[in-house]
């Protein structure tokens, strides 16, 4: 035991002395633009409540209300296959499909129940996943708990992907397809339309998770994949409540096939206990109210497009063509040093680094929402100037 506590007080000086060393901010408070840190207000740019509705309190006081008229309880108390499976789940499931033109829905607890369980409920020791190398960490996850083989293709290199369907036509039971939409760390875009085409040619299955795209593109908030009128042709789509749908929990969209054998085969699903009522109540509202806020969804993408240009015109490394907007600093400790300069100046925007993204690749993760005006960010392009040259 004593070795043990020695290594790892090791490891956590060796991240501090790379700059890696995370910390749990102290949030006090969050009202709408804002955030309190220690009781400081700061405009909040960490935030993926992309549309706002996290912060709408009568929304919440008049939903807090149903829920006791309603009698919502605050638990489940049991696995969905027991006695967790409330009459919402069914509603929400419904609505789901409904929105997406699908067969079915499925609710899970998180995106990253739905990543590590899905993939391995369906690919076996005889089938190939083919992975986009920036997808999200839970995907790489369920990646190596599936048993089947797995190879990552260079990031929207979909000529490499070919290559690799290539050199495995006839050799795997089943190919699996797997890509973000909207990836979240480079704010930018797959190409749906490519990786459908492929997918048919090489008769892949292809997952896409839209855990950052729903909610923000889409004239219904369906993600890049209504954008790209793709939505019938992708095998299962992923997305979330917990991002711009304000809620907890995640679904994904498919054929019933596939909802019938996950219902029995998805360790995460059959193994943890359900949502509760209240929180599937409220996800059912979200869901329906943000599937009419295009005008918001235009609002925010046309927000970060005059952003990412007003930093690109001072010199900065800031890729991506979605509402996040990642400015790269390279090393951890300029990045370190300048989310701290711009929380001084009243902006809460965390720096990210490895391994959540690659080495020397650090940057400030600029996340916007709907709620924001320019006259609120507009100050960011010189305070990064300022803070790069310092």
């Amino acid at each position: 035991m004593q070795e043990l506590r020695e290594r790892i007080k090791r490891e956590l000086e060796e991240l501090g002395r790379q700059d890696r060393y995370r910390t749990l901010p102290h949030v006090t408070a969050r009202r709408g633009k804002y955030i309190e840190l220690e009781g400081k207000p700061l405009v909040n740019l960490s935030s993926n409540d992309y549309l706002g509705l996290g912060d709408e309190r009568a929304l919440l006081a008049g939903y807090l209300e149903q829920c006791i008229e309603r009698g919502y309880a605050m638990t489940s108390s049991s696995s969905r296959l027991l006695t967790g499976n409330h009459p919402l789940y069914g509603e929400l499931e419904e609505a789901l499909a409904a929105l997406y033109g699908r067969e079915s829905a499925m609710v899970f607890n998180s995106g990253y129940h739905a990543n590590i369980g899905i993939l391995p409920a369906l690919c076996g020791r005889h089938d190939l996943v083919l992975s986009d190398r920036l997808n999200h960490a839970s995907i790489i996850d369920g990646m190596k708990i599936a048993e089947g083989s797995s190879q990552r293709f260079r990031h929207r290199d979909y000529d490499h992907l070919e290559e690799l369907l290539d050199a495995a036509a006839g050799r795997y039971r089943q190919i699996f397809i797997l890509s973000e939409s909207v990836f979240s760390m480079d704010g930018d875009l797959a190409d749906l339309l490519r990786l459908v085409e492929l997918k048919k040619r090489y008769d892949a299955l292809l997952i896409v998770d839209e855990a950052h795209g729903a909610g923000v593109f889409g004239e219904r908030g369906l993600g890049l994949c209504e954008t790209a009128g793709v939505v019938p042709d992708i095998d299962i789509i992923v997305g979330t409540f917990g991002k711009s749908f304000a809620s907890t929990g995640a679904y994904a969209v498919m054929d019933n096939i596939f909802r019938e054998y996950l219902t029995n085969t998805m360790r995460p699903f059959i193994f943890t206990t359900a949502l509760p009522p209240a929180v599937l109540g409220w996800s059912l509202l979200t869901l329906e109210i943000q599937s009419s806020m295009s005008r918001e969804r235009q609002q925010l993408l046309q927000l970060a497009a005059k952003l990412r240009d007003a930093l690109i015109a001072e010199g900065f490394d800031v890729p991506g063509e979605s509402h996040i907007v990642p400015v790269i600093t390279g090393s951890n400790e300029k990045a370190v040093s300048l989310a701290a300069r711009l929380r001084d100046a009243g902006f809460l925007c965390l720096p990210v680094r490895p391994p959540t993204v690659p080495p020397n690749s650090a940057r400030i993760r600029l996340s916007l929402r709907s709620i924001l005006e320019w006259e609120d960010i507009s100050a960011l392009p010189g305070l990064f100037t300022g803070g790069m040259a310092s």
